[in-house]
């Protein structure tokens, strides 16, 4: 629910930033990976995984939707659009910046493949 209030609050500011465009997908990003947080947590004690694999999915989970929501505004503020160009057509940030969010989106996109991977793991039928 933290993520999801975040991403409400996100919604005040999407004017402010460099790209508001950006902005606004980072306001979308936090409430819709807040709701699937949620969701996520409604089915979290039908996971059957080891002890491990249910902490990394833990882990991967929070740090992949609570780092695009991050990324997704830092893109916003920074005017960065090598990793965003439909979002971020007509900016760009410095070199450093447009690789800062790039790494940063790059994790998102590995960590959240990782989590979900476990997660459709964990919810296999009997076996």
């Amino acid at each position: 629910m933290l993520l999801f209030l975040i991403g409400l609050i996100t919604g005040f500011i999407v004017m402010e930033v460099t790209n508001p465009r950006m902005g606004l997908a980072a306001h979308l990003e936090g409430v819709m990976n807040g709701t699937f947080l949620v969701v996520a947590g409604l089915v979290w004690n039908d996971l059957r995984l080891p002890d491990g694999l249910k902490r990394t999915a833990f882990f991967t989970l929070t740090y992949g939707t609570f780092a695009n929501w991050t990324f997704t505004l830092t893109a916003a503020i920074l005017g960065t659009s090598q990793t965003t160009p439909l979002s971020g057509a007509g900016y760009q940030g410095s070199e450093s910046q447009e690789l800062l969010v790039t790494i940063g989106l790059v994790s998102v996109g590995l960590t959240m493949v990782i989590a979900l991977g476990i997660i459709v793991y964990g919810l296999r039928g009997n076996e």
